[in-house]
């Protein structure tokens, strides 16, 4: 009985083990303002150990028993969660990095009710490392950002071509084209990866009258 419950006991601090290491990658992710906090990485990295557990031992010596079909679930199941954390608003992708967090903090739960502590531990030191590490204000590490611009303008042959060149664009994603009088009118949408200031926008109109309007769509 006293073997039992000194087993139980340990099984116990690994579930313990893993809300520390849970919390340690949820807290960074909190500094950085992102969806998923403390509290959810904590509580997937308990939940991952704790379903780890009582599929590694809660089944006893059964021969039906196999451990690896309950935690191969935790996979899916975190899956699941991973995917209402990722939204797509305003042409762009947001939450993927925290969905994988997530996932990757399931890992380390796995891992602690496993009884790998130190693979635990080190997994949750590297995570965190290449989470900072990626946040650095570094050329390399940055995602180029996009801004759209919508603009009316009169082609008369080499104006697209001039619209191109002054915001840095290969190509147009939206072209629409109108007929108004003797006029050829293009509606244009495009992609720049330069922001561009209303002062700017003003100066551009201004130094080309074939330019009608220009609108800068900014994320609401």
């Amino acid at each position: 009985m006293l073997e039992s419950v000194l087993g139980e006991l340990h099984y116990l601090v690994s579930v313990l083990l893993s809300v520390v290491l849970g919390f340690a990658i949820g807290y960074e992710r909190k500094l950085r303002f992102k969806e998923a906090g403390i509290r959810t990485h904590t509580i997937v990295c308990a939940g991952s150990a704790l379903i780890m557990v009582v599929s590694k031992y809660g089944f006893g010596d059964s021969i039906e028993a196999d451990a690896s079909r309950v935690a191969a679930q935790i996979v899916s199941g975190i899956g699941f969660l991973g995917a209402g954390i990722i939204i797509y608003r305003k042409h762009e992708i947001h939450g993927l990095t925290t969905a994988a967090g997530v996932w990757a903090t399931s890992g380390v739960g796995m891992a602690a009710g496993a009884g790998l502590y130190i693979v635990a531990a080190g997994a949750t030191v590297i995570i965190i490392a290449v989470q900072c590490l990626f946040h650095l204000n570094c050329k390399l590490f940055r995602t180029k950002k996009y801004f759209q611009i919508k603009i009316c303008f009169v082609n008369g042959g080499e104006e697209c071509g001039r619209v191109k060149e002054l915001f840095r664009a290969d190509r147009f994603n939206r072209l629409v084209i109108e007929r108004k009088g003797e006029e050829t009118v293009y509606h244009a949408t495009l992609n720049t990866g330069e922001e561009f200031s209303s002062a700017q926008l003003q100066e551009i109109m201004a130094e080309n009258p074939f330019i009608k309007s220009i609108e800068r769509c900014d994320e609401g």
